[in-house]
């Protein structure tokens, strides 16, 4: 089987957490990019996670807490590095206000294959 490319995008991340993406049951995923977008014209925060599903359903991890976005600006979260994304591994986006953040993933999905 091929490897899939993917994009998980998700508008206006909520002040709760967005889950983006979740790794299928069968398969390992390598997201390759990860860029969050302010919308708004004010300095907003963003915070992105990764659930460490081996370990437990609450196991999750910062990649980045509380950075800011710039007015109208972005944060590139992950250029160049790789993270591994194991079976029912989810990335999570919260937003330090509600509508103001969009996201966009770079995953290259079924990478054991």
């Amino acid at each position: 089987m091929a490897n899939d490319f993917k994009n998980a995008i998700a508008q206006n991340a909520s002040t709760s957490g967005t889950v983006i993406y979740t790794t299928p049951a069968t398969k390992t995923s390598i997201m390759l990019e990860l860029d969050i977008a302010n919308t708004t014209q004010n300095v907003v925060e963003g915070s992105v996670e990764v659930l460490d599903s081996s370990v437990s359903s609450t196991a999750w991890r910062y990649l980045v807490k509380n950075a800011p976005v710039p007015s109208g600006g972005s944060l590139m979260v992950i250029a160049g590095q790789k993270i591994v994304l194991e079976a029912g591994d989810k990335v999570r986006v919260t937003a330090s206000a509600a509508n103001v953040l969009d996201v966009v993933a770079a995953i290259l999905e079924d990478v054991n294959s």
